[in-house]
């Protein structure tokens, strides 16, 4: 992938345990897609009551970044930079992302001491502002890249915009890319299924990747929670999801996003078009 002054990954942080995860997470696998990265703190209610309780000046909110910055700089050799906003916390990240043209948000989940608790539904709301896929982190630590990426298949057709992303994170982390396609009792259906994942391998075929080809079971609870098991089973460090933009945030989704196991999950918005697009590089 051709290196741009817009290869950069944007973490936005409350100074919660699972954002520092979040952070050491983005640094790590920029170091090896040559990104910088870009910190994000949003100075919002949450923030000043923060700071007002501890008697503390804005400041500290530019020190902590500084210090954090230098300090994910020096340990995985990457430009860090950050930024501090002020107001509301969805338009700042969404604003932000635009401004510094990200190509990804790693985003933190489940932190509980933090100023502004970025969890629950602030998680869901981050994905649903923006049209950057986002990497979902909990606490459980991945700073190795990815090997093996999970690539669940359903019917619909949008599911082959997550092409492109599949292609180019294999490729930078020579990763085998392990393919599920949801088990269908009906003919439409199954047979729509068949087709997409078939035109699927071909790209892959044609880019080099490494994939398996495993048929979810009929008879092993739902899909969502056969995915997570696969993934447990076969050491994935990825699961990759298209976001439903008709139905926002099934219980699919969300299943998958706050998995158990704390696997980290890309969310990745589908585009707009009057044709399906695979958009390979």
């Amino acid at each position: 992938m051709k290196e741009s002054k817009n290869d950069v990954i944007l973490i936005p942080t409350d100074f919660s345990e699972v954002c520092q995860n979040a952070i050491e997470h983005g640094a790590s696998i920029a170091s090896v897609m040559k990104y910088r990265v870009v910190l994000l703190h949003v100075i919002n209610k949450d923030t000043d009551k923060y700071l007002d309780d501890k008697n503390l000046s804005e400041n500290v909110i530019s020190e902590k970044l500084e210090n954090i910055a230098a300090e994910a700089s020096k340990k995985y050799d990457v430009q860090v930079e950050f930024l501090v906003k002020s107001g509301d916390l969805f338009e700042n990240i969404k604003e932000s992302s635009e401004k510094v043209g990200s190509k990804f948000i790693i985003l933190g989940t489940h932190g509980k001491v933090g100023f502004q608790k970025i969890t629950g539904s602030y998680v869901l709301k981050v994905i649903e502002v923006t049209n950057t896929p986002t990497i979902i982190v909990q606490k459980r630590q991945y700073t190795d890249g990815y090997k093996n990426i999970v690539f669940p298949i359903t019917a619909s057709t949008q599911d082959r915009q997550k092409v492109s992303w599949a292609i180019r994170i294999a490729k930078l982390f020579d990763a085998t890319i392990h393919m599920i396609p949801k088990f269908e009792s009906g003919k439409f259906y199954k047979n729509r299924i068949m087709s997409i994942t078939k035109q699927i391998k071909d790209i892959f075929d044609e880019y080099g990747v490494r994939y398996i080809d495993k048929v979810s079971s009929p008879t092993e609870g739902n899909f969502a929670k056969q995915v997570v098991d696969y993934a447990v089973e076969h050491d994935a460090e990825l699961i990759m999801t298209l976001v439903n933009k008709d139905k926002f945030f099934s219980s699919w989704d969300e299943k998958l996003i706050y998995n158990p196991s704390q696997i980290p999950v890309i969310c990745i918005n589908p585009v707009e078009t009057k044709k399906t697009s695979w958009g390979t590089p």
